[in-house]
């Protein structure tokens, strides 16, 4: 006969192998992207896990970020969220990587991407998009326009105080560190931007951001959560495109 004891060993060590065969916790993902008929089923900011289906319809494409890759879905049809994600490490790193000011006082640095419209950072704050802007800091803050080949000068200022400080792009520059001696940027304040035609072309304000966010599902969550919906599309269609160009 078995001692009390040795029975209470061996039940628990049957309880712990139970427990190891009990299936992992499913990672989860966030739907950053989603158009067509079925977006409003799986609308921007839902979460879904890598073992859940989704069904769509002809014209749906739905991008869901997870730690493991980035997943874009086009109906009709059934899928499975965790089939075949996509990791888009090196164009993650190139759309968030932090960038300080390299001089204080208002001046311009060269774009990166000659002839591409494309905004090629989300801390890039673009002139003409309405929104609010999510920063690490507040301090070094760089404004980017779309290409052109002319000289242009934007003017940003404080809605409440009236402070006020002008940027000038050449031909040869879209980005250009603004002065936080002459604006200083106060989180949750009103800034409106201005055109050389004194037109406006963005009204924005400024949120900073908490933590460091090194996982595209991460990120995309705290930019939802803080509003910043214009750096989330940037950050979808970035992600979204590599995918896609590697069979996503």
């Amino acid at each position: 006969m078995f001692s009390i004891s040795i029975k209470h060993r061996l039940g628990a060590l049957a309880l712990a192998g139970a427990a190891l065969a009990l299936p992992a916790a499913a990672m989860a993902g966030v739907v950053v992207k989603s158009t067509g008929p079925s977006a409003t089923r799986y609308p921007v900011g839902s979460k879904v896990d890598d073992n859940a289906t989704i069904t769509l319809k002809a014209g749906d494409v739905i991008t869901v970020l997870t730690a493991q890759g980035t997943r874009v879905i086009k109906g009709a049809g059934t899928f499975r969220i965790g089939d075949r994600p996509q990791v888009a490490a090196d164009r993650f790193a190139s759309l968030t990587r932090k960038r300080a000011a390299t001089r204080v006082r208002t001046g311009a640095v060269r774009g990166e991407a000659e002839g591409n419209p494309t905004n090629p950072s989300l801390w890039y704050v673009d002139v003409t998009r309405s929104g609010t802007v999510c920063l690490y800091d507040l301090a070094t803050v760089r404004l980017w326009r779309p290409g052109a080949p002319d000289t242009i000068t934007y003017r940003m200022f404080h809605r409440e105080n009236g402070a006020s400080v002008d940027v000038t792009f050449d031909e040869t520059v879209t980005v250009a560190a603004l002065d936080p001696a002459r604006l200083p940027i106060v989180e949750g304040a009103p800034y409106t931007i201005t055109g050389p035609d004194n037109a406006t072309s963005a009204q924005v304000s400024f949120v900073l951001l908490e933590g460091d966010f090194e996982a595209p599902d991460a990120l995309g969550e705290a930019l939802i959560a803080k509003g910043c919906t214009v750096q989330l599309e940037l950050l979808a269609a970035g992600l979204e495109d590599d995918a896609e160009a590697t069979g996503g």
